[in-house]
This record gives structure tokens, C-alpha cells and sequence, in this order.
């Protein structure tokens, strides 16, 4: 197991003439930890990895890995190893041949490159599959393969670009999971970038979200879910359902928002935004679907919505319940799956309550789908 090295990234801007790729990226990488930077097609996150690697040069900024300053340093000087999103694996060499073709170009005999193939295959429990070729294996073992093969020129850093984006569902998720043990075992720094953010809050330790090539928050998975700094964040990070409006009044980290078309939700106020909201700021409150659920009582004012049932989704897991809100505001709610039979409530009005505590008010700003 090797110790993994700290990576840091300081007023970095990435420039294409006029353009702005990446905008003042200031991140710390924790030696050993799994970081992902996450985000939608077009936003920074692989020219940052580009960077890391040594492909591109900063327009202005320093990268340091290990402390040391990389300005000059090519990427095949670097402690990194990329693996791309198309795998670029060799067709016509058989796999142990693959995972070591970093020790044939140094120079190291057939014996102990097999010798290291196999230790190879074995953490990555493709165990007596390195005479096949790569036609041979599926998706999820070409993946496995291609980690090998940049782990066995032993890196201090492995960068990885999207490379599940061509699996199918449920091999992207068995290979999420393959993809963090490897890792821990290894011990070594995994830089990760995705758009799917199931992805980044399953096997992250870290997770940078990034729009228009600007970092919006670098956080935990938990964080990043249930505290988003920013409406971008709480709207490209899982589901929300979002109500426009205006700071009633303020009280002990708690917000009244007057909102147009469901009245006074009451709701904390996001933790980036203490101190910056104030009252008759235009603002944002986010609810969970999963936040929501049909009120036993409606007395208590503030954190009660009513809406008419327009559509009901089974995913087995939950119920997607579909309503309209006033002036036809739509609004999700997922209940979970207990086993018992539901019934479709079609047309039906309904009231809806929420703990104010998970829900949470964000000054006015851009969203995912905006």
C-alpha cells in the first residue's frame, strides 16, 4: 500500500484567448483521499484534470502535488496516471501484456512483469484472465484492466475522466463500489471527474461542484446534499423542488420566506448563507421530495403546502407523488416503498408538510436547469 500525496491547486485560471475556462480554482486534495470534481458537460472540471496531469498549462495559478510546484514539469515527469474515457487498450496484446506495458518500455524482463501482471489481476479479482485479450472481457473488466494498467507504473496520483460513462446502469454501479475498495487498498490519491452525481456522493471523501468553470463548493457528499452553498448546487445535487420569493423576517438562523405562489414557508437558512441574507432579499427555498410528506394536521403555519395530485410514478423504491401547487407550480414527493398497497389519489387536493429544518433558503441565484 503506498501513501497517497496532497494536491493543491492555488488562484488557478485556465484561458482559450477570450475564454475562461476555469476562474480563480483554489483546492486542497488530501494525500490518499478520493476526490471528484463534479458538474455539468462544459464546465471546467476535465480542463482542471488536464492541468493536474501536465497536458495543459495554467494560464496564471500554481499546482503543487506533494508540495512541489509542477510549472514545467511534462506529464510524463509527473507522479500521475490518467485513465481516459475511452480505456485505450491495446487490442492485439493480451491483458497481463496491457497492465504492464509501463515495465516492457523500462525494460523490465518477461518473468517479472508476469509476476507483476498476476499480483495485479489478483487485486483487482480478475484472478487467471491475463492470456485473454481485451475483446474477451466485458465492460466492467476491460474498466478493471485499464485501473491496473495505470496503477502498475505506480503513481503517486491515478486521475480518472469519466470512466464509467459508457457502462450500463448497474455496471456503473457495481463498478462504483469496485472503484472505492480499489482505492482503499491501494491507498493512493483518486482524482475523479463525473457528471453523475451519484457517482461523486458514493465514493467521494470530497466533492468540488463546478458551473462555468467556477468551484461552488468543495464539501463531503452529506454536505453538499443537505447543506448546498448555493441554488446551482441544491438544484444540480439530487432533486428540489423550488419556491421563489422574498425575506419576511429572520430569527435565530431560521427565515420566513414569502413565496408567490404557496404563501410563508418557514425554513433554515443555508450555512454559506448566515449572515448574507437579509430580510426583503429576494430568495430561494429548497425541499426535498423526500422532505415532504401528507400532513396528519395542518394548524401549524409555515411549513404546509397544498397541492392537487397530478401524476403517480412506482420505482419500487419509493412513490413519486406529482402535484400542483398554486398558479400551477409542480411539485415532487417521493414516499417510500413499505410493501403496502397504494392508491392513486388522482385530482385529489392534498396538504403537505416539512420539517423546516430540511428545508433551506439561499439568496436569488442561477439554476442547474437554467
Amino acid at each position: 500500500m503506498k501513501d497517497g500525496v496532497s494536491i493543491e491547486l492555488q488562484d488557478v485560471w485556465i484561458r482559450f484567448g477570450d475564454f475562461v475556462a476555469v476562474r480563480e480554482a483554489n483546492v486542497h486534495i488530501d494525500g490518499g483521499s478520493f476526490f471528484s470534481f463534479l458538474g455539468p458537460s462544459g464546465c471546467g472540471k476535465t480542463t482542471i484534470l488536464r492541468s493536474v496531469s501536465g497536458f495543459l498549462d495554467p494560464s496564471e495559478g500554481k499546482i503543487l502535488i506533494g508540495g512541489k510546484d509542477m510549472a514545467g514539469i511534462g506529464p510524463n515527469k509527473r507522479p500521475t496516471a490518467l485513465i481516459f474515457q475511452n480505456l485505450a487498450l491495446f487490442p492485439l496484446m493480451k491483458v497481463w501484456e496491457n497492465i504492464t506495458f509501463s515495465l516492457e518500455v523500462q525494460g523490465v524482463g518477461k518473468a517479472a512483469r508476469r509476476k507483476r501482471a498476476d499480483e495485479l489481476l489478483d487485486m483487482i479479482a480478475l484472478t487467471g484472465q491475463g492470456d485473454k485479450l481485451p475483446s474477451e472481457l466485458s465492460g466492467g473488466q476491460k474498466q478493471r484492466v485499464a485501473i491496473a494498467r495505470a496503477l502498475c507504473a505506480e503513481p503517486d496520483v491515478l486521475l480518472l475522466d469519466e470512466p464509467l460513462s459508457a457502462l450500463d446502469l448497474k455496471l456503473r454501479q457495481h463498478m462504483r463500489t469496485e472503484l472505492r475498495q480499489i482505492q482503499k487498498r491501494v491507498g493512493i490519491t483518486f482524482i475523479y471527474i463525473t457528471h453523475d452525481q451519484g457517482e461523486a456522493l458514493t465514493m467521494s471523501d470530497s466533492i468540488a461542484v463546478m458551473r462555468h468553470g467556477i468551484i461552488d463548493q468543495i464539501s463531503d457528499g452529506e454536505a453538499i446534499y443537505d447543506d448546498p452553498a448555493t441554488p446551482f448546487v441544491a438544484s444540480f445535487v439530487g432533486e428540489n423542488n423550488v419556491f421563489r420569493g422574498k425575506v419576511k423576517s429572520i430569527d435565530n438562523g431560521m427565515a420566513v420566506v414569502a413565496t408567490n405562489r404557496t404563501g410563508d414557508l418557514r425554513c433554515r437558512i443555508g450555512t454559506a448563507a448566515l449572515g448574507n441574507l437579509q430580510t426583503g432579499d429576494d430568495a430561494m427555498v429548497f425541499i426535498r421530495p423526500e422532505a415532504l410528506s401528507i400532513a396528519a394536521d395542518a394548524t401549524d403555519a409555515g411549513n404546509h403546502i397544498k397541492a392537487l395530485v397530478i401524476n403517480e410514478e412506482f420505482e419500487g423504491l419509493a412513490y413519486h407523488v406529482f402535484l400542483e401547487g398554486d398558479a400551477g407550480k409542480e411539485i415532487k414527493m417521493s414516499i417510500t416503498n413499505q410493501g403496502k398497497a397504494r392508491e392513486t389519489s388522482m385530482n385529489k387536493e392534498l396538504v403537505l408538510e416539512f420539517n423546516p429544518e430540511q428545508a433551506i433558503v439561499l439568496p436569488f441565484g442561477e439554476l442547474a436547469s437554467e
